[in-house]
């Protein structure tokens, strides 16, 4: 045991600073602490990250690769401006994205698919137990990942990974604690039952309207922010 948890820290060591300090300002982006807009500004990146400038410049970089930040030369960088046609665009493509895993699931025709969503729906509702709603966020985007990984579809996942990463950082700019949890948990429910029974149309549909009212939240959200006047 002591040998494996040797070799785990030493796995966290020998990553490179560039990749750290990408993941610190990749977080920082997701979960709302940078604004759409804000300056992103090497030196006091820097200086909060106690790193040289070089791994900062080449993590904002990749950031500008994964859409999340746009990077003028000479100008410097900014996060990403989101707008309401941003969002739209977002969840009308996340439901493609969806639609299609469920249909390369029930494809495949085994068990595993619905045992693993299974398996995330009693996490979530673990998680309304102690109204963790941290966890509760992450265990729902862990579900609709766990959907895009058994489809087996690699450029599938490829994708998804732009648009949750979009998706996740929307969210994180919206007040999301006057959601009930539970009913969040159950709600996704009836998709992993549709797929365990193999009913593709019924699972689509589920999931098409699952999409479709979390679209309609965060657009409603996101205009209130915009009539409000706060900064997105």
């Amino acid at each position: 045991m002591a040998k494996t948890r040797s070799s785990q820290l030493q796995q966290i060591e020998t990553r490179s600073l560039r990749d750290r300090v990408l993941d610190a300002l990749r977080e920082a982006i997701l979960n709302g602490d940078f604004k759409p807009g804000e300056a992103l500004r090497e030196i006091e990146l820097s200086e909060s990250l106690g790193v040289s400038r070089a791994p900062i410049r080449e993590a904002l970089q990749i950031l500008s690769s994964e859409g999340l930040v746009e990077v003028v030369p000479y100008h410097g960088a900014t996060v990403r401006q989101l707008t309401l046609t941003d969002i739209k665009e977002l969840y009308s493509l996340r439901s493609v994205l969806e639609t299609f895993a469920i249909r390369q699931i029930i494809a495949q025709g085994t068990p595993e698919p619905s045992e693993r969503l299974n398996a995330c729906f009693h996490e979530m509702l673990a998680a309304t137990e102690t109204n963790d709603l941290k966890r509760m966020n992450q265990l729902d985007r862990d579900f609709h990942t766990t959907l895009i990984d058994l489809s087996g579809h690699s450029l599938l996942h490829q994708t998804w990974n732009v648009v949750s990463m979009r998706v996740r950082q929307a969210m994180s700019l919206l007040n999301r604690n006057t959601r009930d949890l539970k009913q969040v948990a159950y709600n996704h429910l009836p998709i992993v039952q549709a797929i365990q029974a193999n009913d593709e149309a019924e699972a689509v549909r589920l999931i098409e309207a699952h999409v479709a009212d979390s679209s309609r939240l965060v657009v409603e959200g996101w205009k209130t922010l915009e009539t409000t006047s706060q900064p997105l």
